[in-house]
């Protein structure tokens, strides 16, 4: 790697933008995408790679190219220490997420109930502007307290979070909308959340609710 793209690829990862580094095997040509323009299909490869978050090796008009993506982590950030957090926090660890439990109520976010887990005391909204939701980022609410989860889904629905989820029943998350179209946000901005949240499998412990969430995210990431 030349001391140019090197200088390149850090700033990218500093600011947690998802790049590809594309090598030419046959003479070591590089370029970093999406920065650098170019051919429609190595582009449309190297998206194939952020995507699958995945290394390649791709021959395109006879020419071997490797490509490896540089993707910012995976983050969760789920928002209240409730019983399904939990379960959530460290199944989604194990799946690869850096995961942040935000809750000002200090006797639900304790070290004694979450263990290692990173814990966030600050007022919700404060917290999520705080880590800046990017594309890598899931948001979960969990509260069912309009003081604590509407702040948080208001910071996510204008981030670029790439999944979006509140719990709650229809008729909990038809006064959600409500109350967040008075802050602004559009139908279109409102599809974005995933409510109730977590896939349809009957889940009725926490345990079974953590599972129904973490398919959903995976699904959303995966475009399934």
């Amino acid at each position: 790697m030349t001391p140019e793209h090197l200088a390149r690829l850090q700033k990218a990862r500093a600011k947690l933008m998802p790049v590809a580094l594309l090598t030419q095997l046959s003479d070591g040509t590089q370029h970093l995408f999406p920065e650098d323009a170019i051919p429609g299909a190595l582009a449309e490869a190297a998206e194939k790679v952020l995507f699958e978050d995945k290394a390649a090796n791709v021959t395109l008009d006879g020419e071997a190219w490797f490509i490896q993506p540089h993707n910012p982590p995976l983050r969760m950030i789920v928002v209240g220490a409730v019983h399904v957090a939990q379960t959530l926090a460290p199944m989604a660890a194990e799946l690869g997420f850096a995961v942040t439990v935000i809750d000002p109520r200090r006797s639900f976010a304790s070290e004694d109930r979450f263990g290692a887990v990173t814990l966030n005391h600050e007022w919700p909204d404060e917290a999520m502007e705080a880590l800046a939701p990017d594309t890598r980022t899931a948001v979960v609410t969990l509260t069912h307290d309009p003081k604590l989860d509407d702040p948080a889904l208001d910071v996510a629905l204008r981030s670029k979070a790439f999944y979006i989820g509140a719990l709650g029943s229809r008729r909990t998350h038809a006064k959600r909308v409500e109350r967040l179209k008075e802050l602004g946000h559009d139908d279109a901005a409102l599809a974005r959340i995933a409510a109730p949240v977590g896939l349809d499998i009957g889940a009725i412990t926490a345990p079974e609710i953590a599972l129904s969430i973490l398919g959903q995210v995976v699904a959303r990431r995966r475009g399934k």
